[in-house]
């Protein structure tokens, strides 16, 4: 019912191209159809997203990362998302823009990491964005910390049959991984948040451990975002106000859907 706060996979893992660091990606808003203009998706200015780290093994968060989203209009007298070919993140030809904050959480201590870092356009197509991987790439900013992050419209690379599951556990070829399967998300796009970070900034012992038996081996990951607790409804204008609420959480994948019950 809230898609835009609506965490739908995480993924965590050693990054395979620098080795000393850990890759952690956080998706939002599900089935965003790419065609769906001239409202294109977008993250939520009134919303906190975050990824969570635990580093002790206590399933509390010991850092954390905030990512909060603000979006301009260059020209507020059209009601395209953009009035010609967007070739790189200044265009002008690009309307509808959303740039964000990352601030980072750890013993109590907010440090903001960086501020009106950019975005990407989302992909709206051979015409306006001709060269999309060239625009993806060059929202990919690297912080002083040596962190790398991205925040941006991505392809779902979720692969699962939604339709034969959801259909009373219909799967086409036993076991499940014997083919056959219709990728239920081909062709749609999520919004992703991603972090390349050092293990060594993660870490309790704030080293990167040899060995699979040291007690900072293991580092937890989850992420939530957040609504805060008043909304107030105008003439044309919302005003947000009071404690940030959790209103959605995801840890392990398709937990929220399958194996929490309704209740």
């Amino acid at each position: 019912g809230d898609p835009k706060v609506d965490a739908t996979d995480l993924y965590a893992f050693v990054s395979p191209d620098k080795k000393d660091t850990v890759t952690v990606i956080a998706n939002y808003i599900p089935f965003e159809e790419p065609a769906g203009g001239p409202n294109f998706f977008s993250f939520d200015d009134s919303a906190m997203y975050e990824i969570k780290v635990d580093n002790n093994g206590d399933a509390k968060a010991d850092i954390t990362y905030q990512f909060q989203f603000k979006t301009t209009t260059t020209n507020p007298g059209t009601f395209l998302y953009n009035t010609g070919p967007i070739g790189s993140l200044t265009d002008a030809n690009w309307n509808v823009r959303q740039r964000y904050t990352l601030t980072k959480v750890e013993g109590g201590v907010s440090t903001v990491l960086g501020t009106d870092l950019p975005m990407p356009p989302v992909n709206v197509g051979p015409k306006s964005t001709p060269n999309y991987a060239s625009l993806q790439a060059a929202a990919i900013t690297t912080l002083p910390s040596g962190t790398k992050v991205f925040a941006g419209q991505s392809d779902d690379p979720f692969y699962v049959e939604l339709g034969g599951i959801f259909d009373l556990l219909t799967i086409r070829k036993l076991p499940g991984n014997a083919g056959g399967g219709t990728d239920g998300l081909k062709g749609y796009n999520t919004h992703s948040i991603a972090l390349q970070i050092p293990i060594s900034s993660l870490t309790s012992s704030k080293t990167v451990p040899t060995a699979l038996t040291d007690a900072a081996a293991v580092l937890g990951f989850w992420t939530t975002a957040s609504r805060q607790a008043t909304r107030v409804l105008g003439n044309a204008s919302q005003t947000n106000s009071g404690d940030w609420i959790q209103v959605s959480r995801l840890g392990s994948p398709l937990v929220n859907e399958v194996v929490v019950p309704l209740g």
